[in-house]
């Protein structure tokens, strides 16, 4: 029974009405409608619950819920590809339980760019470690690229990480390709007598063959010096060239770049009086020529070594242990033993992994601080380049 606002009596109340008005006359009709023990305040809650719902069904219908899942996953993989950072996609995972169930799709994050799942290393946690191995387990060549080089480099976990890295170069990723040529050069993650040149020449061919430049400097110097492959120094100038002429389009390609021709035209050799074979080309020579590549802007570096170089410099700069760091700034990669990476031939006061690094390195800064010295030896090392620890020379990087 309901009163003129509405409201309900309790059940029990009306059926004793009903009982006094009809003669004891069980009205089994009713009775069943209700639920019993509902006191009259509770039903009233409920009555609002049902009313609002139903006004909302009527007023206006969901889009959302009606769209299908291949059409949310594509547009999912639109946002994914374009996140500026990794807030951008984890807010709208965040905003309902479909889009969050769906961006976790593996088209969704085989597709991610890599400032989707761009790690700084002062935020470094089991929670990043676990969000970019999801990334990595759907396929992701960039990501497994990353997480390999943090693995192999910072967490040491060299198995898995070049696991990782050759994932990503069975993938035709040309930096996986590079990164497992400089770990062949080096012998990183043993001992100097693994080292392996000829794998090292063949996984760096690949990588050049992807237009990667650094592969192709690298490459060139293999050439022109020998090293793990026939020497033939015409064949390894033109590779060289090849670098600085595809380095210098991808700078001149970019909107804005800014770059005016009298920097790159224009061949200066006193900024080279330390460099041992000049091109004999003068003073007005073409700086396409030289081993260093022309007077360009230093290209991007990759995320994964931002985060290397990060994660070093909140260690104190060292990667420990006596293990010294690649000199090259937008490297970040580091000593995995003693005296493993090469050191410069002039000065001997500073050391990189690669060849690419010495020249992005020579133009940036270290052709304005390289000066001859007469001597230098490490501390404990023995006479002339040996700088034997546990059996490793340190090798010397000739400025060529």
């Amino acid at each position: 029974m309901r009163t003129r606002r509405g409201l309900s009596y309790p059940i029990e109340a009306a059926v004793n009405a009903c009982d006094r008005g009809a003669g004891k006359r069980k009205t089994t009709t009713y009775c069943k409608r209700r639920e019993p023990d509902f006191a009259a305040g509770e039903h009233l809650v409920r009555r609002k619950k049902t009313r609002l719902i139903s006004t909302q069904k009527t007023g206006g219908t969901d889009s959302f819920d009606s769209l299908p899942d291949d059409l949310v996953i594509s547009i999912l993989c639109k946002l994914s590809s374009s996140a500026s950072c990794p807030t951008d996609f984890i807010n709208v995972s965040l905003t309902c339980k479909r889009l969050n169930g769906l961006g976790l799709h593996p088209l969704v994050l085989a597709k991610a760019s890599p400032k989707t799942f761009a790690v700084k290393a002062k935020n470094w946690s089991d929670s990043a470690h676990r969000f970019l191995k999801l990334f990595a387990d759907a396929g992701n060549v960039e990501a497994c690229y990353t997480l390999g080089m943090i693995r192999f480099y910072c967490l040491q976990n060299r198995g898995s990480g070049a696991s990782l890295m050759a994932k990503a170069a069975i993938s035709s990723y040309a930096p996986a390709l590079y990164s497992l040529a400089v770990i062949q050069f080096n012998g990183s993650g043993g001992s100097k007598s693994d080292k392996d040149l000829r794998a090292g020449v063949a996984l760096c061919a690949r990588a050049a063959f992807l237009g990667h430049i650094d592969a192709l400097r690298e490459l060139g110097h293999c050439l022109q010096d020998g090293y793990g492959v026939r020497q033939n120094v015409t064949e390894g100038r033109r590779f060289l060239v090849q670098a600085n002429a595809r380095e210098l389009a991808f700078v001149l390609s970019k909107p804005n770049s800014g770059l005016p021709a009298r920097t790159w035209l224009t061949w200066n050799p006193h900024a080279y009086s330390n460099h041992r074979h000049l091109t004999g080309n003068g003073p007005n020579g073409c700086p396409l020529l030289s081993d260093f590549g022309c007077n360009v802007p230093a290209p991007e570096s990759h995320p994964a070594s931002r985060f290397m170089t990060e994660w070093f410099a909140t260690r104190g700069g060292s990667a420990g242990c006596g293990l010294r760091l690649c000199s090259h700034i937008g490297c970040g990669r580091s000593e995995t033993r003693k005296h493993e990476f090469r050191r410069c031939s002039v000065c001997g006061a500073v050391n990189y992994c690669s060849r690419a690094c010495q020249a992005l390195d020579w133009k940036l800064r270290h052709k304005e601080e390289c000066a001859p010295a007469e001597r230098w030896v490490d501390e404990g090392d023995g006479d002339g380049d040996e700088g034997g620890v546990d059996g490793d020379d340190d090798d010397v990087m000739i400025e060529s």
